[in-house]
């Protein structure tokens, strides 16, 4: 049984099944196994590294992790010393024993690993680490063993071998990567671990990471020194995140990455625009002087949310360009805007494999623990419509939130235990060590290259003041603190290294301190002299041409497109590939869509629609749309994805338009509303020139991501001077549905309007869908779109055009009744949306042809002329102004356009009457029956009022 133990030792597979069965149901094993395989696995309870003591998480269940046994520091296991026992030189029978013993390295290693800078994590001795634990004696350890199964060491003593993995998988390291079900990766990471960790760092890489320390710290300090009390989110404690950047940026650009997209929190972001992105330091002290404070009123953001652009060159010559995202102090709401950035980076590269673009998100240990941002984020990853060859994690774990412990802000072990789910590698690494940390980030970065996968680097290190320079630390982490004031930082323990190694001396790293520190007094005076607030990053030359802003008048596009081309495009998209079998009911639908196209059948909703991006498509523009179901539509109306009933196969109906066509990509998302959105919206910064669309399921499902509307799409021009022509399609309507799928809160969208940030929809018709969607990508601002889309309209005859309408004519945004004499127009309904059919309805059965309907489609931007067209010049007998809608009083449109409208109506004469539901306190009932009384009473009081 030996021998054939021996013969399987190349297989990490094999024995790592073997014995994780072994230890935990030694039943299943056979017998003839037991004696090779040692003992099953001890009672286990308590932690070790995680923070969390008494086996207990912070919420209180309980947590089984191995065997924990306090003991000093990073120290190595010990033999017991029974009876003396002969054995040959090289021993083939203690070869097999030697395997749980590296198994358990590798799997509960990084429980023993000395990670704390600051001590006060109790590193533990586990017992599974022990070679006693695995049979072993004090007379074994000169025995010599021969295969090990450790890479790079084929040959050793127990108790060499036993030193070496101990170095390697509990010094200053810990590497989660047993959870991997791909043995090939757990491989490659073990041989990586194993052949990589403990190699001399190059001298030339040395110098520079002491360089960029000192660099972070001494600009740290002159900051302290010459603002205090001046809020920048300190780096001082966790100045390796510098070098840790470099390194990551460097290894990309050596990988193949000619850019990388950057996101982060405010902690070290300062540091960070000025040592990695190169931005000049007095651009930062012009930020500390606030000078010309006239210019930023009502605008503009903080310092430690700017973003910043670059164009790098590494020591090695390689050139990358870096962006840093611009962020708010929501944490981790920056993740998808970052992933979405990447992957229109590729998209444009034709980047198909995931390798010219890299993402780098870095985390504080709490946030990445308790933002569900972050398992969204990561649930993208490996999708097709959101894959970016993986995303590289680097945690400047602080080992404290704002004020909460470790114990209290997470349930597991570790704050990056969330990440297991996508089976990437997770090291933990002592953020002081800077030699460890320097390999760490160079196997991430090569397994991210190999795999396309994320890669998650747990950088442990402490912050040296508060959350904030006004904060007191010591208030809740007395003892924390008190180590933290005797502690010389890390600067001074590198260099000391350093210069105990002869790597250089004591005088060279005085002199790199005085050149930086002077360094920055010159900057600091440039500064002052200038006296003016800096000018932030410029829109890259894919923005030329497109632009912001606030205008006098609409900017209108000619959404025209002639009606043979539209013919055309409904012919291909309407035809069946050869051998294709669609479901009858499909058939039957495209061939309605054929005769459509045709002029022959009225157009509907989800034919206009489809009209719209291919005539986009036509014309060379990319179309992007994605979001739950959306390529069937929530409610059936789109199917611009067909389906074989016998094979599965998929038909993009949107293919094959022309052979220079813009790029489709449909995609059903995952169930998520912040982080797709968030993607998509990071995705049209970076693709301005194509259509970026995100569809929620119903409309009232997008406050899940609200957090991406207000703090990205709504206010990103005014805060940082980004533009985006993201367009949000929200399914709104009252149609007895219950409060949960009825609304899309406009009235939410419609109070963060203002300076013409957004604009805000709701049309009536297919064609006003169909030019609204052309003239959103056509026209040279760019501004997000929201659109209130329909549901019940989808099928309405009543809602329907013609092909002529597309071919010919434009989207209107106020729609003024034509269809009633208005010489003899007394009241004049106005409303948007689907209100609009029932009035209409309402009007015909009353004969009230003294009453005109006029839709508002475009509600924001506000253009009063245009409404004062539609109401007070057309009707010049109106006595009355009625505001109708759906929606209860305090919801809805209702708040926003009554003070615009009465200042329409100002001055002359002309009664003014809001019409809608009472208030609510939740959008609508859940009673059909109530709904349809109240949709009654609604009607009634449009038109008699008494």
């Amino acid at each position: 049984m030996a021998q054939d133990v021996l013969e399987l030792a190349s297989s990490l597979a094999f024995l790592d099944e073997l014995n994780d069965t072994y230890r935990t149901a030694p039943g299943e094993i056979d017998p003839s196994w037991h004696g090779l395989l040692g003992e099953p696995a001890p009672a286990t309870n308590g932690r070790v590294n995680g923070h969390a003591t008494n086996g207990h998480a912070a919420n209180g269940a309980a947590v089984e992790t191995p065997t924990a046994v306090p003991v000093t520091r990073n120290s190595l296991p010990t033999f017991a010393r029974p009876g003396a026992v002969t054995m040959s030189p090289i021993n083939a029978q203690l070869t097999p024993s030697v395997w749980p013993l590296v198994n358990a390295y590798r799997s509960r290693g990084h429980f023993a690993a000395n990670l704390d800078p600051l001590g006060l994590l109790e590193t533990a001795k586990i017992s599974e680490l022990d070679p006693v634990t695995w049979g072993f004696t004090e007379v074994d350890r000169d025995r010599m063993i021969e295969p090990t199964g450790v890479h790079g060491m084929p040959r050793a003593t127990i108790g060499e071998l036993t030193s070496h993995l101990h170095r390697v998988y509990a010094g200053s390291v810990g590497l989660e990567f047993m959870h991997i079900s791909s043995p090939g990766r757990r491989s490659w990471l073990a041989e990586r671990m194993e052949t990589q960790l403990l190699a001399p760092l190059p001298t030339a890489v040395r110098t520079r990471v002491l360089q960029l320390l000192i660099n972070a710290e001494q600009f740290e300090r002159f900051c302290h020194t010459k603002y205090p009390g001046t809020k920048r989110f300190s780096l001082e404690g966790s100045e390796s995140l510098i070098p840790a950047l470099d390194l990551v940026l460097t290894h990309g650009a050596r990988l193949g990455a000619i850019e990388a997209v950057l996101g982060m929190a405010h902690r070290g972001r300062l540091t960070t625009i000025e040592q990695i992105l190169g931005r000049p330091a007095r651009d930062l002290f012009g930020h500390f002087e606030d000078a010309e404070p006239e210019k930023a009123m009502g605008g503009g953001d903080v310092k430690y949310h700017l973003g910043y652009s670059v164009d790098r060159h590494d020591p090695n010559g390689h050139a990358m360009h870096v962006s840093l995202a611009f962020n708010p102090s929501h944490l981790e709401a920056v993740d998808p805007v970052v992933v979405g950035r990447v992957r229109a980076k590729q998209t444009r590269h034709n980047d198909v494999e995931h390798r010219h673009v890299m993402g780098i998100l870095v985390h504080g240990d709490a946030a990445f623990a308790g933002q569900g941002l972050v398992a969204e984020t990561l649930q993208l990853s490996s999708l097709p419509g959101y894959r970016t060859g993986g995303t590289v994690h680097l945690i400047v774990n602080n080992q404290v939130g704002f004020t909460a412990s470790p114990a209290e802000q997470r349930s597991t072990p570790y704050c990056t235990d969330i990440a297991k789910m996508l089976e990437c590698p997770i090291w933990h690494v002592n953020g002081e060590d800077l030699d460890a940390l320097a390999h760490v980030i160079e196997m991430a970065c090569e397994f991210r290259a190999q795999y396309a996968t994320d890669v998650v680097i747990d950088m442990y290190c402490y912050r040296k003041y508060g959350h904030n320079e006004n904060d007191e630390p010591s208030f809740t982490q007395p003892l924390m603190y008190e180590v933290i004031k005797q502690k010389s930082s890390p600067v001074e323990i590198y260099a000391k290294e350093l210069i105990a190694e002869g790597v250089m001396a004591a005088d060279d790293v005085t002199a790199m301190t005085k050149e930086r520190y002077g360094q920055l007094e010159v900057e600091l005076e440039a500064a002052k002299a200038l006296n003016k607030r800096p000018e932030g990053p410029s829109m890259t030359a894919m923005w030329r041409g497109y632009r912001g802003g606030v205008t006098e008048t609409p900017v209108d596009a000619d959404t025209k497109v002639p009606r043979a081309i539209l013919e055309h495009i409904a012919s291909s998209m309407t035809e069946i590939p050869t051998g294709f079998t669609a479901h009858p009911k499909i058939e039957r639908l495209l061939e309605q869509r054929g005769q459509m196209g045709k002029g022959e059948r009225a157009l509907d909703w989800g034919m206009a629609e489809l009209l719209a991006y291919g005539s986009l498509l036509y014309q060379g523009i990319n179309v992007r749309l994605s979001g739950q179901d959306c390529s069937r539509g929530t409610f059936s109306h789109r199917h611009a994805i067909i389906t074989d009933i016998k094979t599965g196969r998929e038909h993009l109906v949107l293919g094959g338009l022309h052979p220079d066509q813009g790029q489709c990509r449909i995609y059903d998302s995952l169930l998520s509303e912040a982080g797709c959105m968030g993607f998509e919206f990071g995705f049209s910064l970076d693709f301005p020139d194509a259509l970026v669309m995100w569809e929620a399921q119903f409309g009232d499902f997008a406050n899940g991501a609200q957090v991406i509307i207000d703090q990205f799409i709504t206010s990103s021009e005014d805060k940082w001077k980004r533009l985006s022509n993201i367009v949000l399609l929200l399914p709104h309507g009252y149609e007895g549905q219950g409060p949960e799928h009825s609304s899309a809160r406009l009235e939410r969208f419609l109070e963060s309007c203002a300076e013409h940030n957004i604009q805000v929809a709701q049309p009536t018709t297919p064609a006003q869908m169909y030019h609204l969607l052309r003239e959103q990508q056509l026209r040279p601002m760019r501004k997000p779109l929201i659109v209130m889309t329909p549901k019940s309209l989808l099928r309405l005859p009543a809602a329907t055009s013609q092909l002529d309408e597309l071919a010919n004519g434009k989207f209107h945004r106020v729609l003024a009744d034509d269809t009633v004499d208005a010489a003899g127009v007394t009241r004049v309904l106005a409303c948007t949306g689907k209100i609009y059919y029932e009035l209409a309805d309402e009007r015909t059965k009353r004969k009230a042809d003294h009453v005109a309907l006029v839709r508002i489609e475009k509600l924001y931007p506000w253009w009063p002329h245009l409404v004062a067209a539609a109401t007070i010049d057309k009707y010049p007998g109106m006595k009355e102004l009625f505001w109708v809608q759906d929606e209860p009083c305090n919801m809805g449109a209702g708040t926003f356009v009554t003070p615009r409208l009465q200042r329409v109506i100002e001055g002359k004469g002309i009664e003014y009457a809001f019409v809608g539901r009472v208030e609510s306190a939740s959008p609508a009932t859940g009673s059909h029956k109530a709904h349809v009384l109240e949709q009654k009473q609604i009607l009634e009081q449009a038109f008699d009022p008494r």
